[in-house]
């Protein structure tokens, strides 16, 4: 199908576009055909001022517009004819009754030429195939020879004028190649129209199906964000009550280490320690033994560290102090220790019972 030349539809030069696919090239161009058309004007004028310049004929011919073309770009047949009379070619009506009398079979011919409504286009053999060469075709259509003759007649029962091309045609690639193989077409190629209507259908399908999942997308993502949000705020919270936990734990220590109320101490640990039996209540007393007793350790190093003094009477009795001051804070450490992990481990038992 590439090799075939298939000149589509520009404006309203169907004229051009038949000429140029019958010939199977650019061969015609508007400014040739409307040279060939202003000739025929003169010609018709010349023949009309035969019977008088000042005759009434004459004047209502000049004022009427040209019958061979317009400013659409339409050609007459007499254009046409004309610009085939160039390549020794002929134009004979398919409908007449001198050529049906001939009994000529359509297959048997070379090409025709159809014309409804200023709309011309080429039925053409290419090869041992016909094919309808219409500019308004998005490709070349193929017509098999059982249907040729059906189809021609199909466009006189639609009102088409036919003619038939008489004469031997330019040698073109197409010609050639189909000589040699033969073209098999699987979808009837749609008319410009057709095929402009459905690409607008399918861009305008597409821009629906982009708003529709813009649609859809758009409450996903502001959901996505709400979760993203929610699990901050967790995080967030999660953070503020172990600083609060350890805040009240530091502060437990320092009031059992300064000799505190036990019911104050008490009151600090209960939101932090659980009352009921179970799991949960022993985890959270081994917490509270291994965290003092980092605390124990700490202070016993700090304590046990020499302070050097100028003169050695003075280093010995200061060493002498700070051994007695230690063995008194080991004792009121494990006091201390012991009350608050009695305390952690029992908060409901009063204060009388330890």
């Amino acid at each position: 199908m590439e090799a075939i030349f298939h000149e589509k539809q520009e404006g309203s030069l169907c004229a051009q576009h038949c000429l140029n696919n019958l010939l199977q090239g650019e061969y015609f161009s508007p400014v040739e055909l409307s040279s060939i058309a202003m000739q025929l004007d003169e010609q018709e004028r010349m023949r009309m001022a035969e019977g008088g310049m000042t005759s009434e004929d004459y004047r209502v011919f000049m004022q009427q517009p040209s019958g061979n073309m317009d400013d659409s770009g339409f050609f007459s047949i007499q254009v046409i004819s004309d610009a085939l009379r160039v390549w020794g070619l002929e134009l004979i009506l398919f409908n007449s009754p001198e050529y049906q009398m001939l009994g000529i079979d359509p297959i048997n011919e070379k090409a025709f030429i159809c014309n409804y409504k200023e709309h011309w286009f080429t039925v053409r053999k290419l090869g041992k195939q016909w094919f309808n060469l219409n500019s308004l075709l998005t490709d070349p259509e193929l017509i098999s020879d059982t249907y040729l003759a059906l189809f021609l007649a199909q466009l006189q029962q639609e009102g088409y004028s036919i003619f038939v091309v008489k004469g031997d045609l330019p040698e073109c690639e197409a010609d050639q190649l189909l000589q040699m193989v033969l073209v098999q077409q699987l979808q009837r190629p749609r008319l410009i129209g057709e095929d402009a209507a459905a690409r607008d259908r399918r861009v305008q399908l597409s821009e629906q199906a982009v708003e529709g999942e813009t649609l859809y997308e758009q409450p996903a993502a502001m959901d996505e964000d709400d979760e993203n949000l929610q699990k901050a705020l967790a995080l967030s919270r999660q953070q503020i009550d172990m600083e609060d936990e350890e805040a009240d734990l530091r502060r437990a220590i320092q009031l059992s280490m300064q000799g505190g109320h036990r019911s104050e101490f008490t009151d600090i640990l209960s939101p932090n320690v659980p009352h009921s039996s179970g799991t949960s209540e022993t985890l959270s007393s081994e917490e509270l033994r291994r965290r003092r007793q980092m605390y124990y350790d700490k202070q016993q190093q700090l304590n046990t560290e020499p302070q050097t003094s100028a003169c050695t009477g003075e280093t010995s009795k200061t060493l002498t102090n700070d051994s007695d001051a230690t063995v008194n804070d080991e004792d009121m450490m494990k006091a201390a220790m012991n009350m608050t992990l009695d305390v952690a481990a029992n908060p409901s038992k009063p204060a009388e019972e330890k």
